[in-house]
């Protein structure tokens, strides 16, 4: 049987620390019918130096280089520019298994869908590594997949991790200009299938970075994740109303993770109190709801004992993980 060329796009702006691994492990798979997308956005480093050396070794590599526009830009682009039957993302300062495309084809060609996706390993900069795989493989519906996705029941927004058929980008873009963009168009492209292929073993190496746009200082544009999140949720309940429950429970996060972004800095009282206010509101909607994950009702919990208790509590938590005494 031929296999489909698969294009993998990598969105690539000033990591030429981390392009190589990333490249290495692509270089590498066990699907050889593939297309390497790089597209150059803006780098100011050596990137596009080494994306040139890539095209010249490798007929699958081709090369892009667009004025900076942001990841959302860098990823719509490569889709204008795919040739493949199917894409995937990879972010090129994380890297894959070996057999990451054989194994998200696999699954997905096994139950006929048009999307498959697999789990990933955090890895962070201490050196420990977070496994967040298992065995097994299933298929999903849209609607379990969305409810699985807005209780971070093992479906993440993530753009990467997951294979899509092309056809599934027909009214679906990355919205530009936005961070957290990937929680914009990951849902709808939920929506487009009949069946979610779900693999449960990790293939994807998600570097866990100090200077990530979730560690970075605050800036306003993190309030982008609570925008986003909200267009998901009204979207979902006009969908599928039976996700109410759900779709609170994926708002309340938003809020909490952009309040966690929020904990080292004394600017934006007025923005943190709205978020607060937003979080108590719905307190009982997180901690009489059984399916909201227990970090969710500690939090919950915490922040309703005392903001600086949680505050505390969460840069304890934080430096722990970063491998910081």
């Amino acid at each position: 049987m031929e296999h489909p060329l698969i294009s993998v796009i990598l969105p690539i702006y000033n990591v030429e620390r981390y392009l190589p691994l990333c490249m290495e492990s692509l270089r590498a798979q066990t699907y050889e019918n593939l297309e390497l997308v790089l597209i150059d956005d803006g780098s100011e480093d050596k990137c596009a130096e080494l994306c040139g050396r890539y095209a010249r070794q490798d007929k699958r590599v081709t090369f892009y280089h667009k004025q900076n526009g942001g990841v959302s830009d860098a990823r719509n682009y490569g889709l204008e520019h795919a040739r493949g039957e199917y894409i995937t993302y990879v972010d090129p300062d994380d890297f894959v298994d070996l057999d990451y495309i054989e194994y998200l084809y696999h699954i997905l060609r096994k139950y006929d869908a048009k999307m498959s996706i697999c789990q990933h390993r955090i890895r962070y900069s201490a050196g420990t590594v977070k496994e967040r795989g298992a065995l097994g493989d299933e298929a999903l519906s849209a609607l379990d997949c969305l409810r699985r996705l807005l209780y971070h029941d093992v479906i993440d927004t993530s753009a990467w991790a997951k294979l899509y058929h092309r056809s599934l980008f027909r009214t679906v873009r990355y919205p530009v200009g936005r961070i957290f963009e990937d929680a914009a168009a990951t849902y709808r492209l939920i929506k487009e299938c009949d069946r979610i292929a779900v693999g449960y073993e990790s293939k994807y190496n998600y570097v866990f970075h100090e200077n990530s746009i979730v560690n970075s200082e605050f800036r306003p544009n993190k309030l982008d994740l609570i925008e986003v999140t909200d267009w998901m949720a009204e979207d979902i309940r006009k969908w599928y109303p039976e996700l109410e429950d759900a779709a609170v429970r994926r708002q309340v996060y938003a809020r909490f993770s952009t309040l966690n972004q929020m904990l080292e800095t004394q600017d934006y009282l007025e923005t943190r109190n709205e978020i607060i206010r937003f979080i108590k509101e719905h307190k009982k909607d997180i901690l009489w709801n059984r399916q909201a994950p227990r970090r969710d009702k500690e939090a919950m919990l915490l922040l309703l004992a005392d903001y600086r208790l949680y505050r505390f509590c969460w840069l304890q938590y934080r430096r722990h993980i970063m491998g910081k005494r």
